[in-house]
Order: C-alpha cells, then structure tokens, then sequence
C-alpha cells in the first residue's frame, strides 16, 4: 500500500468519527426527552455492509454502543443488504437482539450510493416509555415490560409505518416525547447516509471495501499489541452486589492469551426472579467496556479491537438471561461488570487499576397531573451519578457516570418537563473512600412533587449494602441510603410511593479509595476540609490529619 493511499484511508477514517458524531449530535439537537437531549443517553455508528462496526461516536454510552455492534448482524439476518431500498429504516427493541431492555430501541438506516447499499448507520436511544410496569425492576417476566417490536420496517421507501407507531404511542405514558426521539433518530441516520454518500463521492470511491478492511485489520493489530503488556495466565475475581431479594454473586475468570482476552462468568448468581437479569448481549458490552478503558484505553473501539475479547456467562445465569426473563433493570447488574473485570486485570496490568465505584442511580418518577381533560399521566427518567474509584495516581472523579458515561441532566431541564422539584442536589461530604487518592463522592439528592402531590419512583440502586471496595489499602467507599425527608427508610429497589407533602431522599454511593489514606498528603486533605469534600473529624480519623492550629496549641 503506497503512502499516499494510507494517508487518503486515515482522512477517511477520521471523516467517518465526525460524520457519525454529527449523527449523535442531531440526534441530541433533534430529540425530545430529557434523557436523550440532555444526558446523551444514546449511541451512534456507522457499519459495513458485512455489519461491521467502523467508527462510532464520542457522544453516547458504551452499553449502547457495543450492543449495537453486535445488534446490525441480526439486522442483517432478518433484512439483507441486497434487498433494502432507499429510504427503508428498521427498528427493534429485543432485549436479546439489542441493548438489553424494551426501554432502548436500535434503528438501522441503509446508506446508498450509486444506486447500491454501501453502508449502515445505527443508533440505540433510550425511550422514556414502552409500556407495562414501566421501567423498573418488579415485573415477572418481560411480557409485563413492555412492547416488544422484533425486527422490522419503521419506514419503507421513505413512508413511515404508522400502525407500528400508533401502536407504541398508545401504550406510552409519553406518545409526544417518544414519537420525537423516534423521529430524531430517523432524522440522524439519514443525515449520515446522505453525508457518507458526499464523502464517498468527494474522494472518487464507490464503496467502503477497502477502507473497512484496513480499519478491522490495523485496529486489531493494535489492540492486540496493547493487550501483549498484560501478563499471560488467568486471573478470578469476585464481587458481591446488593440483588434484589438476596445478594448478588460476580464471579469472573480472565484469561490472557496471544489472541486476545477471555472472560468467563462461570459460578455467577443465577437467573433472578426480579427484572434485574442482563442478557448476554449487554453483559458482552460492559465487559469489553472495561477491559478496553484499563487495557487499551487509545485504541479505537470498532469491530477491530472488540474481535480482541470473547465474553461467555452460563445460559441461566443473571449475566446470561434466557427468554422470557424480566431484564428492565439489567443496567443495575451490567454496570457492576467493569470494575468486575478490573479487579482481574489488576493482577495482571502492571501500571494497576480504579478501586470501584459508586454506580449511577437512574430513578424513574411518576404521577399524575390535573388538566382540563382529567388527570394526565407523566414519567420522568433521571439521572444521578456517584463517585469514580479513586485511580493508582490520582483522587476518584464526583458525581460522574461510571461506567455508563451518561451526563447528569440540569435540574432546570427536569423541572421543565415535569411537575417536580428538587430540594437539594449537591456532593455528599465525607463519602469518598480514604486512600491516598481518594474515591470520588457520590451525592445527596432532595426530590418533592411540585405541587406537593403523591408521587410514585422506581427503585433501582445498588451498593447500598455492598459498597465500593477500595484497592491497594484503600477503604470502601460510602453505602448509599434510600429514605424520605422525614427519615422514613425506603427500599432500593421496586415501585415505591412518596407521599404528599414529602420528599424522596437519595444519598448516592461514593467511589472506592485507593492506596494507604495515611500516606495522603496532608495538604490535598486540608483542601478537601477547605472544599466542603471531608469533615474534620473524618480528617482526623481516616488520615490521622491535625489541624495547623492544633500543631501550634501542641
């Protein structure tokens, strides 16, 4: 290959990232809910016609964006490249087939050039409701979730299919909200369509053949090259998470070869009766989401380096849900996998991993609102994050989404869409893990109804009994706790009510230390003081800190 070829292939590349991230960024434009316009709760890439992943976007979470990987390949069984027209756009929210759970659905727009399919634009968003219990995890089995839409045509030669709409819409709480990100979505991948097609153009090419192999094969050959520094062998870890109705056993097993990496989930928990299982699909995701942030963090992720790792968990097990088990929540367990995985690659990585974190609590918010009409239903998806482990050189980051990389969405933004108001929104003191680098801290979040009215949430925390671990002499960091304003204690997980006139109070978990807190340096904790982050006597019991004026008394 001739120089002036590869360099023509690398603008090329880089031209995909931005035409895909112009995809995620319409799509953020462009959308409705709250969730998607202000969290970035979505996920946008631009496939081969063999349904390979080639570039995806910067905007988005890894969830999304390695479900959709292996999602566009049933697409593709079910509708193949040489029978799509211009214009024709699928969908499907199979929880086994896509991301998970009913909530997110993935849509796939054919991009024609010269009369023929040259590519594939993908994005899975999530969609604030489907139906059925809503989002949470009380139901029995995935029939109580929500519709189901297998895989098929949303559009067909550029006319919607509006039975199919007409449908979703009647069994969501929020038909104007979902119908504008379904919308949204169509809208981005067309435009990404319309600009690969330009660029193809531009360079005088007729298809991505050429440059998608060179894309597979020099990200492969680079992940691979970042995975020989791991130590060869194989390495267990164990995590015990809070569950349901009974805790929750990780237990996974790494194995590093020549050829990539292995993690195998044999001796996990088994299938829950509670929708907190993860099908395989998102179990695959987030654990490839973790072995690439510690292993390969600057390798691009595309089809290339995720052929690098193989995730396996038993048929039956909570990561490895079989049909028709209830999955709504599986965020709460498939968060969990990457620091899962860390733990095992901190025995084999030599520059060391993040102690745990705190998690995101995500609750889902309802009630009624009176109108002229009657009452008025309405549902609101929030996001809350917790601390970041702390990191073998530096303090853990606060109230950031690890590992789902969601933003927090503004109050004002809440409030906007929804009769609710919040109280209070601010870092909890003290709840990061002591270490030497200390664990991020998670947060203390007052919620009421607007107009005082009854309001009802969704459970759905963790590492309320089970808090994050700290690595290296590091200490946990703090649990998290589920209660009304007047102390009244509520569970973390299932449909639950705040009555009027009280308030729902969140303390979100902080990360996990790292290192021994008394080799900290004192200055960094007298800045934590002078921060509002520790108090004194957190200070002086977990860094052994005294005062410059006490020093001075003394």
């Amino acid at each position: 290959m001739s120089a002036i070829t590869t360099i023509r292939h690398q603008i090329m590349w880089n031209r995909l990232i931005a035409i895909v991230e112009e995809q995620a960024r319409t799509m953020v434009r462009a959308a409705f809910s709250p969730a998607v316009r202000e969290g970035g709760d979505l996920s946008a890439g631009v496939f081969d016609r063999q349904g390979r992943m080639l570039a995806q976007a910067v905007t988005g979470t890894p969830g999304h964006v390695n479900t959709m990987a292996t999602a566009v390949g049933h697409f593709l069984d079910r509708f193949p490249v040489d029978g799509m027209n211009a214009g024709d756009v699928y969908i499907t929210n199979d929880p086994w087939l896509a991301s998970g759970h009913l909530h997110d659905v993935t849509i796939v727009t054919p991009a024609f050039h010269k009369g023929r399919v040259v590519g594939l634009f993908a994005a899975t968003v999530h969609i604030v409701d489907v139906g059925g219990r809503g989002m949470g995890p009380d139901a029995n089995d995935v029939y109580e979730e929500g519709i189901l839409i297998p895989i098929m045509h949303l559009a067909r030669r550029e006319k919607i299919n509006e039975d199919l709409l007409t449908v979703l819409l009647a069994d969501s709480r929020e038909p104007f909200q979902v119908r504008g990100d379904i919308l949204a979505i169509m809208a981005a991948g067309h435009d990404g369509a319309r600009r690969l097609a330009a660029t193809l153009e531009e360079f005088g090419v007729d298809d991505l053949a050429a440059l998608s192999d060179v894309i597979v094969t020099q990200t492969r050959k680079a992940t691979l090259e970042a995975l020989s520094k791991l130590k060869r062998g194989c390495f267990e870890n164990v995590m015990t998470i809070d569950g349901y109705d009974e805790p929750v056993v990780l237990r996974a097993a790494l194995t590093v070869t020549d050829d990539g990496v292995t993690v195998d989930y044999e001796g996990t928990s088994p299938q829950s009766a509670r929708g907190i299982n993860v099908p395989a699909t998102y179990t695959a995701a987030y654990s490839t989401y973790g072995l690439m942030c510690a292993a390969a963090p600057q390798i691009p992720n595309n089809y290339g380096s995720m052929s690098c790792f193989k995730v396996t968990a038993p048929a039956g097990s909570i990561l490895n849900a079989q049909r028709p088990a209830p999955v709504s929540a599986r965020h709460i367990i498939g968060h969990a996998l990457p620091d899962v995985v860390l733990g095992c690659l901190d025995q084999c990585l030599e520059a060391g991993v993040p102690a745990e974190s705190g998690m995101m609590w995500n609750p889902y918010m309802r009630g009624y609102v009176r109108t002229t009409a009657g009452a008025a239903p309405w549902e609101l998806f929030l996001f809350n994050a917790g601390g970041t482990g702390a990191r073998p050189g530096q303090d853990g980051m606060s109230a950031t989404a690890f590992p789902s990389g969601i933003k927090n969405i503004p109050v004002e933004a809440s409030e906007a869409v929804a009769p609710i108001m919040f109280h209070q929104k601010e870092l909890w003191t003290d709840s990061g893990g002591a270490g030497e680098h200390r664990g991020g801290l998670g947060q203390l979040v007052q919620i009421g109804a607007a107009d005082d009215a009854e309001m009802r949430f969704q459970g759905m925390f963790d590492r309320v009994d089970h808090p994050a671990r700290g690595r290296n002499g590091g200490m946990d960091g703090a649990p998290g706790e589920v209660r009304l304003d007047d102390g009244t204690p509520r569970s973390a997980k299932g449909l639950q009510t705040v009555p009027s006139g009280r308030r729902l109070v969140l303390c979100i978990p902080g990360g996990g230390g790292h290192g021994d807190p008394r080799k900290r340096c004192p200055r960094k904790v007298a800045d934590d003081i002078a921060n509002g982050l520790l108090s004194l006597e957190a200070a002086a019991r977990l860094y052994g800190y005294i005062p410059p004026t006490a020093r001075l008394e003394r």
